[in-house]
């Protein structure tokens, strides 16, 4: 039994690895590019974006938290530039970051208010 639950736990750690922050660099990191796909679903939202030829993965807050924010399904489309502010993937060969804050068209998304960097 103390065999298949740490199985268990092993096989849980993959889905574990991107929740939370403890995956992402302490300094904040910011990033513009062309959104080529949007994922509206949980655990959380992400943003593909194509940024000077390179994808990368944006996620975002939990579904409740990005539509508090103000940021729903329809606010941005597949074309559209966002900027996105957060923290990158502490392993350098991911193209992936976890953003607080982002902005499409003009239009600014608070989606960690408490963890947005100081004006």
């Amino acid at each position: 039994m103390i065999a298949a639950a740490a199985l268990a736990c092993m096989a849980a750690l993959p889905a574990l690895a991107h929740h939370g922050w403890a995956w992402t660099e302490d300094g904040f990191f910011e990033l513009t590019g062309t959104i080529t796909a949007i994922s509206y679903s949980n655990p959380h939202p992400t943003l593909d974006v194509d940024a000077e030829g390179e994808v990368w993965r944006i996620d975002l807050a939990t579904l409740r938290a990005t539509a508090n924010a103000g940021f729903m399904e329809d606010t941005a489309k597949v074309g559209d530039e966002v900027t996105a502010i957060g923290h990158r993937s502490r392993d350098r060969s991911e193209r992936r970051m976890k953003a607080v804050r982002i902005v499409v068209g003009g239009t600014t998304y608070d989606v960690y208010p408490s963890r947005v960097p100081p004006s």
